[in-house]
C-alpha cells in the first residue's frame, strides 16, 4: 500500500534492527543451549526493523493508518537495512528518520520460541543521543492528530535528569495540538536506566501523556520500585495479578495525569482505565473526534484472542497499534480495547513483530465471524462478564452506564 495522505499519527522514539534466530526445536531454557565452547544448530535467522518506531509504526501502516516514522540510525549497514526495510513498504516511511553520521546502529538479539520468555541482547546505538529538537515543528504541524513515543527508558536523553529533556519534547508536542501517547519498555535493573528515579520521572512526564499502555510489570516497576525489587528472586519477578492491582496500579498513573491508561497483560488481555475528569477527556475527545462521556471513568478488561503462536516479539507493540486505530476510527473503549487485543493475537503468528498484522477491515472481519477467545485465569473479583461486549466490567466502570444512556 503507497501513502500519499498525510500522517494521523506520527511513530516516534526508540528503532533497532531485530535479528532472531529460529530455535533448536524443544527448547525449554536457554541457559542450556549457550554454553562456553559449545555449538549449537539452530535454524534460518529471521531480520527485521524492530523497537517502537518501527513494531509499532509499520503495523499502524499494515492496518491502513497513514503514519510518519522517526527515530535515529547510524550511517552504517544496519542503519542502510533498517531503512530499506522501511522503504519496502513505503519510500515515505524513511523519510521522517534522521542519520547520525558516523555512528553505529542499534540492533537487538532477540532468543524467542513458543516454549521459553523472550531474552534480548541489546546495543541502544543513536537512540541514546535521540533529543527533543530531533523532532522539528514542521513535522508537528503535518496534520497529524496523534504523536506516539515509544520506548524513552530504553533513551539516554529521555530517562535521564528525571525526564525534564522528554517532558520538554512532549510539552512542545502539546502546544501543537497533537495527542500524546506513551509505551515504555522494561529497563535493564543493571544498567544506568535501572538506576533511575522512575516515580520521579512519572511525576514529571505524565501530566503531557493523555495516552499511557505500558504491561503490567512496566507500570509495577515505575510506580513501585521498592515493591517491585522485593518481589524479585533469583532475577525473576513473581508477583499475582488480580483486578485489585490493576486498580491500583492504573489508579496511580490516572492520578498523575493520565486521561487513559491502559495495562498490556500478555496472555491474558489488556486492562483499561479512564479518568474521571470529563474535562481532562474532552481535550482528547475532540481532536480525536471521540465521545467524552464514553471515555470517561471507565475500567474495563478484554480477554486475549486464541492465535497459533509462532513467537511473540512486537506484540503489546502491535496492541497498542491495534488501540490507536481503533481511537482514529472513533470506536468506544470496549471496540478499541477488542481491535486492540485482536490485533496483538494476529501479531504472535508469524516469527517477526509486523508480518502477522492484516488490515484494520480483516481484523474486524475475524472478530465478526465469533474468534474464540482464550482461557482466562486471573482473579476479577466485584468485575462482571458482559456477554454482548465480550469483556469484562470493573467496579470503577462507572462511565459505563451513563454512556449507554447517552
Amino acid at each position: 500500500m503507497s501513502q500519499s495522505a498525510p500522517p494521523a499519527i506520527i511513530v516516534a522514539g526508540h528503532v533497532c534492527l531485530d535479528v532472531i534466530p529460529t530455535l533448536p526445536a524443544g527448547c525449554q531454557s536457554l541457559a542450556m543451549w549457550l554454553v562456553p565452547g559449545g555449538l549449537v544448530n539452530v535454524g534460518p535467522m529471521t531480520i527485521s526493523t524492530g523497537g517502537a518506531v518501527s513494531n509499532t509504526g509499520l503495523a499502524l501502516h499494515r492496518l491502513g493508518v497513514p503514519v510518519r516514522l522517526m527515530g535515529k540510525v547510524g550511517d552504517d549497514t544496519f542503519g542502510r537495512a533498517t531503512l530499506d526495510v522501511f522503504r519496502s513498504y513505503d519510500p515515505a516511511l524513511a523519510e521522517g528518520m534522521l542519520v547520525a553520521a558516523g555512528e553505529s546502529s542499534s540492533y537487538t538479539l532477540i532468543f524467542s520460541s513458543p516454549n521459553i520468555d523472550r531474552t534480548f541482547l541489546h546495543y541502544s546505538g543513536p537512540n541514546d543521543t535521540f533529543c527533543a529538537a530531533d523532532v522539528p515543528d514542521e513535522a508537528l504541524d503535518g496534520g497529524a492528530r496523534l504523536f506516539h513515543f515509544g520506548y524513552p527508558t530504553l533513551m539516554r536523553s529521555f530517562y535521564r535528569d528525571d525526564g525534564y529533556e522528554f517532558e520538554t519534547l512532549l510539552r512542545r508536542v502539546k502546544a501543537h495540538g497533537l495527542v500524546t501517547s506513551l509505551d515504555v519498555s522494561r529497563p535493564d535493573p543493571h544498567a544506568e536506566a535501572g538506576k533511575a528515579d522512575w516515580p520521579a520521572w512519572l511525576a514529571r512526564v505524565l501530566p503531557q501523556v493523555d495516552i499511557f499502555l505500558p504491561s503490567v510489570e512496566e507500570a509495577l516497576l515505575m510506580v513501585d520500585p521498592e515493591r517491585y525489587a522485593a518481589l524479585e528472586k533469583n532475577g525473576e519477578v513473581l508477583f499475582q495479578v488480580d483486578g485489585d492491582l490493576l486498580s491500583d496500579l492504573a489508579g496511580r498513573l490516572v492520578e498523575r495525569g493520565v486521561a487513559i491508561a491502559g495495562l498490556k497483560l500478555g496472555s491474558q488481555g489488556i486492562y483499561l482505565r479512564t479518568t474521571p475528569d470529563a474535562a481532562r477527556v474532552a481535550v482528547l475527545a475532540e481532536r480525536l473526534g471521540l465521545k467524552t462521556r464514553a471515555w470517561t471513568n471507565r475500567e474495563l478488561l478484554a480477554p486475549a484472542f486464541s492465535a497459533n503462536l509462532i513467537g511473540t516479539t512486537g506484540a503489546g507493540d502491535c496492541a497498542i497499534a491495534g488501540f490507536l486505530t481503533g481511537l482514529l476510527h472513533r470506536l468506544s473503549p470496549e471496540a478499541a480495547l477488542t481491535g486492540a487485543v485482536a490485533v496483538g493475537a494476529c501479531n504472535v503468528e508469524a516469527a517477526d513483530a509486523v508480518s502477522g498484522v492484516p488490515s484494520w477491515n480483516a481484523v474486524q472481519q475475524r472478530l465478526a465471524a465469533g474468534w474464540e477467545q482464550l482461557p482466562f485465569m486471573l482473579n476479577l473479583s466485584g468485575w462482571g462478564w458482559d456477554v454482548g461486549q465480550r469483556l469484562w466490567r470493573g467496579p470503577q466502570d462507572r462511565g459505563g452506564q451513563l454512556a449507554a444512556r447517552s
